[in-house]
């Protein structure tokens, strides 16, 4: 009997992704598995049963049926319920919030399956073709300067006309990660000026490639980065002198997009209630941190905030109003993950591999993954563990 892959339909509401689309079944059926579709798990996203049936997939009529005959479990956002009804030998990958929200992975652990969390591969060369957390950086950076448009009452390039001219918008895009570099370019690409911050001296060589100015404050940017070139949690009086230097950016733009976040960690507030009533009317900021807490101290998760004259935007499930460009990059990144698993047939978890130690969390029975044993408040792993 062939490995068994199973796709799970994505429970958690406003999520239209999928974790596998038709198109790279080939591949997975080339490493000697066979998968296995919960019926209507691509829908939400344009992929419809047939086009699996197609690609050479089985669609379960019942998620037990799915859980009962799959070795590998795939899902992208943790399931509702998915807190211990794995069974030994049983593996499950997709994004696992494995840091702040621990306690499942120690719950499946228990029942001897084993868990991955695709959040925790590690940025180095070899792991970028798997690096889901950028695909879908890529993705909220796009959609939020998207957003921004809608909301802003002007539009975003210059306009030359014979009723007058119209000046382009500001743009301001706070954090120059993957989805700032993101937001940069597409802002740029609808004609709106843009100015870039990051607390990473790093960061203004990119910016400026795409072509926008970079804002610069005095303080101490050696003190926000961290290892792989991911921002790191900073100190109160650093984000205070930071805040105070924002002010007259924030004040002067039509839009603001903030992206900064730090693994693991509730998102920086780098914009102020002052800030926002300092802006001028018809100004807009799109908090894209929403989800993680906010990058804006009047944030609200879901909702469209109203401060003084401007408009603050906390949208959530921000990638998934893309589900189906989402899932097809979700799907590759986790394939060539699987490629490092799947070896003829059978599924083989090499810990001597970088890529699969740092991502995966449960095995064995227990909690294996250092960061998230930390989290749950367990001793550092012993080596037999």
């Amino acid at each position: 009997m062939s490995l068994c892959i199973g796709v799970l339909k994505e429970t958690p509401a406003g999520e239209r992704r999928v974790s596998l689309v038709p198109g790279d079944l080939k591949a997975i059926k080339a490493l000697g598995a066979e998968v296995l579709i919960e019926a209507g798990a691509g829908a939400s996203s344009a992929y419809p049963d047939a086009a699996y049936e197609a690609a050479g997939a089985r669609i379960a009529k019942s998620r037990d049926e799915l859980l009962s005959s799959a070795q590998i479990v795939l899902f992208v956002s943790p399931p509702t319920g998915l807190s211990g009804p794995g069974r030994t030998g049983q593996l499950f990958i997709g994004l696992g919030d494995a840091l702040s929200k621990p306690a499942p992975h120690a719950a499946i652990a228990k029942s001897g399956a084993s868990t991955m969390a695709l959040e925790l591969v590690p940025r180095i060369t070899r792991a970028q073709s798997m690096d889901v957390l950028s695909s879908m950086a890529t993705l909220l950076g796009y959609r939020g300067v998207l957003l921004g448009a809608e909301a802003l009452p002007r539009v975003f390039p210059l306009m030359m006309t014979a009723a007058g001219t119209l000046a382009p918008a500001k743009v301001l895009v706070m954090g120059a990660g993957v989805a700032g570099l993101s937001a940069i370019a597409t802002a740029k690409r609808l004609g709106a000026s843009v100015t870039a911050y990051d607390v990473r001296a790093a960061a203004k060589e990119q910016v400026a490639s795409l072509g926008a100015k970079f804002l610069e404050i005095e303080v101490d940017s050696k003190e926000a980065e961290g290892a792989g070139g991911y921002a790191k949690a900073v100190s109160e009086d650093f984000l205070a002198r930071q805040r105070a230097a924002m002010l007259k950016a924030v004040s002067d733009s039509d839009v603001v997009i903030t992206t900064a976040g730090v693994p693991g960690k509730k998102a920086p507030v780098l914009v102020t209630r002052a800030m926002v009533e300092a802006m001028h009317p018809g100004a807009v900021v799109v908090d894209l941190m929403a989800e993680n807490g906010g990058n804006c101290e009047v944030t609200k998760p879901g909702e469209t905030v109203t401060v003084g004259s401007a408009v603050v935007l906390g949208p959530t499930n921000v990638v998934s109003q893309l589900g189906g460009h989402a899932s097809q990059m979700f799907s590759r990144n986790l394939l060539n993950l699987l490629k490092l698993i799947v070896k003829k047939g059978e599924m083989v978890l090499d810990t001597k591999d970088e890529i699969i130690r740092e991502a995966l969390v449960a095995q064995g029975g227990d909690v294996v993954q250092p960061r998230v044993r930390e989290a749950l408040g367990l001793p550092a792993p012993t080596a037999a563990s």
